[in-house]
């Protein structure tokens, strides 16, 4: 690419600093547009967006599974399903600390 770029400037008769210079000042009053990254967490506020709306869906589950929880009869708060709709809803409210921990 070097060689191509130097060919290039001794065909019309340019130094490569003058054509190198004329590139800055072509960047700096008009910068390129980046395009977004190919990952979507690329960067650290993109991520920290992620985990924002991931914590906000694990709430929402969390809330959701300690309504069922509260939902059983009083008779059955002792069996699997009233053990499990705790542990889910310990295990929900436990995934939103880590992530507030990591974010």
């Amino acid at each position: 690419m070097a060689a191509a770029f130097k060919a290039a400037c001794a065909e019309v008769g340019s130094s490569i600093a003058s054509v190198l210079a004329g590139f800055m000042v072509s960047y700096s009053q008009h910068p390129v547009k980046r395009d977004s990254p190919a990952d979507p967490y690329a960067t650290r506020k993109l991520r920290r967006q992620a985990v924002g709306a991931l914590i906000s869906q694990l709430e929402s589950l969390a809330l959701a599974e300690e309504r069922y929880r509260d939902n059983i009869p009083e008779n059955l708060r002792g069996s699997v399903r009233y053990e499990e709709a705790d542990r889910s809803v310990d295990t929900a409210y436990e995934a939103i600390d880590r992530l507030h921990d990591i974010y």
